[in-house]
């Protein structure tokens, strides 16, 4: 794949995982609970297979779906936007993100208000549209900051944009996050502007948040460090700190982010388009309005359509979510839920993954579709469910043509080698037996052989199929002999086909085969590299 459309569905789960107690949910569904109004629709959802996924037998079913889809559990100890992106992107939080239920300690607001010269009120959980009408009078009084938290890990600061204005702002929340560290180190300090008179507070569209950054390397990272487009859309950027991002573009509505998605289609890059739609969370979520996440959810549903229609050859399409936000569960938290993986395009198998541990299993399929050697905390699903290429089906026919001239009249085992050189050339062997046994050489080192002795030392694929008396039966992995001759001149990430046997679909003439690398059949070998000074 060239390039991969990560969209986030921000806080649609669909269940509630099983230890959803230990952090105060209990029954909550949020995908069941929308699809429970009348404004709800999953036309082109169901069209993927969203009613497949597991514990979605309230949905109706596909008999064939075009998206391989599955279910994914949280491992981070959180359910938060910035953990849950996190672990999207390939690394897991073994402890919560603090949150501050009765307000912030009193070392930490004394040294914001030494620091700003301003004092601060509220200091309490609240709802952002409600803070300021209990407090925006005051504030526009006195000068002093509305600082609130919420259930989530974030430092909140409101003000008047004419008692404040934003480059001002803005200071305040770099202040604090410069204290908020260690153990009160916050996800998000979030500046929260507003216009108005009392009575009639509107908050501006001047939002902007100061992300704690990543504890380790993410799919970002690796992606920027090779060379590839990481283009984020929404608040992709703020969740990450500005890490690991070569462009992004600011989205003020899930209209405006699925608009800029799908010009994104229309440009020429490498790499990954990262979309986070906000307003599922934020506007119907916290809110507790089942009614508006249905429309909402109902109005991507209808917007997909035209994204899938104008996708690529070789672009990937990958739909999940963060975290929960069950919107009729009584209360205005997150929820510890579930969420649905679909991906989709041109390549992909669409088959059914069950439930899968990890969200980090996204950031290690979508990195080893782009080519990527990341894999962060999760395990790629990218073998499961990449169709065959041109070059692999090209690669296994070959090997099962040189299986055909295997010289084995003591074993009865055929064997057949196919080498793709940097170069795409092929390069085939077989198994010569000997009667003296020691010499017999294996498919995969007369291949190698051949190859090396007309000049070359770079290799990109390997395919192997065998079977008795030329009839294939079942996968043949190199032996250990041959592994260490491979790794010679060739890295443990390169990719080895093992030919399983004939397409049982009378209509297809290809081989089935099973994914793998050098290096999963050979871990921690000794290669070149350790004896170079």
């Amino acid at each position: 794949m060239k390039r991969v459309f990560l969209i986030v569905l921000d806080s649609l789960g669909i269940g509630e995982e099983p230890d959803a107690r230990l952090f105060g949910d209990r029954d909550c569904h949020t995908l069941k609970r929308i699809a429970s109004a009348p404004e709800f629709r999953f036309e082109s959802m169901r069209r993927l297979g969203m009613g497949n996924i597991d514990g979605q037998e309230y949905l109706p079913g596909e008999a064939k779906p075009l998206a391989a889809v599955g279910r994914l559990q949280e491992c981070s100890m959180g359910k938060d936007t910035t953990i849950g992106h996190w672990e999207l992107s390939g690394i897991v939080s073994p402890s919560p993100l603090p949150t501050y239920p009765n307000g912030f300690p009193k070392e930490i607001l004394e040294e914001f208000q030494k620091r700003t010269g301003r004092e601060v009120l509220c200091n309490l959980p609240y709802s952002g549209t409600e803070v300021i009408k209990a407090y925006g009078k005051e504030h526009m009084e006195t000068g002093k900051l509305i600082v609130y938290t919420s259930a989530d890990s974030v430092f909140q600061i409101a003000a008047h944009e004419e008692v404040v204005p934003l480059p001002v702002l803005y200071d305040y929340c770099r202040i604090a996050r410069s204290i908020l560290q260690g153990k009160h180190a916050v996800g998000r300090v979030i500046a929260r502007p507003f216009t108005g008179a009392p009575g009639s507070f509107v908050r501006t569209a001047g939002r902007q948040d100061f992300s704690l950054e990543p504890p380790g390397k993410t799919l970002l990272d690796a992606l920027k460090e090779e060379g590839k487009t990481v283009y984020a859309i929404g608040k992709i950027s703020d969740i990450f700190a500005g890490r690991g991002i070569t462009e992004k573009v600011a989205t003020h509505s899930n209209a405006e982010g699925m608009e800029k998605t799908l010009e994104a289609l229309d440009r020429n890059f490498e790499g990954l388009c990262f979309t986070n739609l906000v307003d599922f969370d934020m506007l119907y979520g916290h809110r507790q309005d089942v009614s508006g996440y249905a429309r909402a959810f109902a109005e991507f549903d209808a917007w997909l359509p035209s994204f899938l229609k104008k996708m690529r050859e070789e672009d990937l399409l990958v739909l999940t979510a963060d975290h929960g936000c069950d919107p009729g569960d009584g209360h205005t938290d997150h929820t510890r839920e579930y969420v649905p993986l679909l991906l989709f395009g041109k390549g992909v198998r669409p088959v059914n993954l069950g439930t899968r541990k990890g969200f980090a299993t996204v950031a290690a399929t979508v990195a080893e579709a782009l080519g990527s050697s990341y894999r962060g905390q999760g395990e790629s699903l990218w073998k499961e469910i990449a169709l065959p290429t041109e070059k692999e089906k090209a690669l296994v026919k070959a090997a099962r043509r040189a299986m055909e001239y295997s010289y084995a009249p003591y074993s009865g085992v055929q064997v057949g080698a196919a080498l793709l050189s940097s170069d795409g050339r092929i390069f085939t062997g077989c198994n010569i037996e000997n009667a003296a046994y020691t010499p017999t050489v294996c498919a995969e080192r007369t291949a190698l052989f051949k190859a090396v002795s007309e000049g070359v030392r770079s290799f990109r694929m390997l395919a192997v199929c065998g079977g008795k008396s030329g009839v294939l039966s079942g996968v043949f992995p190199p032996c250990g002999v041959c592994r260490q001759v491979l790794r010679e001149f060739c890295s443990p990430d390169l990719p080895v086909l093992l030919v399983q046997g004939e397409s049982p679909d009378p209509a297809e003439s290809s081989l089935e085969f099973e994914r793998t690398t050098l290096g999963e059949l050979f871990p921690r070998s000794f290669g070149s590299e350790f004896l170079s000074e």
